[in-house]
């Protein structure tokens, strides 16, 4: 089981239950860097005005500093396996730039978003020159792409997942990071969360750790047709790509998930973290669903990244 880092002792509400019970589906309204995700089916209306209203979804953080920014790379390509031109941005620390060896970071963005929102309040290249705890991130590099709205796992037509494990990363060792033996991290934010978790269950060999920041995960097919038709091509599709179920990939592998106690896809990153294996840490604290969160959560997924591809 996975160790729960929750520093708020937290008790279900009649108010919470409301919230994560209705029609028996979990949804949300996503603020800010990750786009207005889901809102438009209708279910749990009004949530942002009720969390604004009762403070849940305050969160406290420090001003966000960051040395001068290092190089910066974008561009895009025609992807085989998406069917399509996508976009991509790779940012390069401080004092590096394309061709020196360095560990990468793969960003996968939310639902709605693209490479070039793929974090909250920063930019890749601004992202790896992050100061935490008063000190720099050890020297990585981070790409982003678009992958579409289909949850990073394969539909008919469109698979975002061998987009990044056959040409965004390829690309990216071509530049010299990522290439063996520097190694490669995840991380993403709501559906970007959840892609980094199934990209490392998938491909354990090539994954070397993960950071998901609120991932968006559902515990039942059902669930995840009900409020978003596009995330799974099909029953099959599901069970195939269901986190939970194929958590135990990432054993002895160092994970990190974050999630807010008042995010309405929690029960599912509960549900995740008791049958995580030990080398998985979920850090619980007040929070939903929005870029504060988000925010709050980007310095200490970054250092965890560091301090485990580095």
């Amino acid at each position: 089981m996975a160790d729960v880092v929750d520093p708020e002792k937290h008790t279900l509400s009649r108010r919470q239950l409301l919230r994560w019970g209705i029609a028996g589906v979990a949804v949300v309204a996503v603020a800010g860097a990750s786009g207005i995700e889901l809102v438009s089916h209708g279910v749990l209306p009004g949530k942002q005005t009720l969390d604004g209203l009762d403070g849940s979804c305050s969160v406290g953080s420090s001003p966000l500093i960051f040395s001068p920014p290092g190089p910066s790379t974008s561009g895009s390509f025609y992807s085989k396996a998406r069917n399509r031109q996508v976009g991509y941005y790779i940012g390069f620390p401080p004092g590096y730039r394309s061709g020196d060896p360095l560990p990468l970071i793969v960003m996968l963005h939310g639902f709605g978003e693209s490479h070039t929102t793929a974090l909250a309040g920063m930019t890749p290249a601004q992202a790896v020159a992050l100061h935490v705890d008063g000190h720099p991130l050890p020297p990585m590099a981070m790409v982003t792409v678009d992958g579409g709205g289909g949850y990073w796992n394969p539909h008919p037509g469109d698979d975002p997942m061998a987009m990044v494990v056959d040409e965004l990363i390829p690309l990216c060792q071509d530049l010299g990071v990522g290439r063996a033996p520097q190694k490669i991290g995840t991380m993403g934010i709501s559906m970007g969360g959840y892609g980094a978790i199934l990209l490392a269950e998938r491909y354990p060999g090539m994954v070397s750790a993960v950071a998901a920041i609120s991932p968006a995960i559902w515990t039942t097919y059902d669930q995840a047709s009900k409020a978003n038709a596009g995330a799974f091509a099909s029953q099959q599709a599901f069970a195939a790509n269901d986190v939970i179920t194929h958590i135990g990939e990432l054993a002895g592998r160092p994970v990190r998930i974050a999630s807010g106690s008042d995010d309405p896809f929690h029960p599912g990153v509960v549900a995740l973290a008791g049958v995580a294996p030990a080398s998985t840490t979920v850090a619980i604290s007040p929070g939903c669903h929005t870029s504060p969160f988000f925010v709050s959560q980007e310095p200490p997924s970054l250092a965890f990244l560091g301090r485990n591809l580095v």
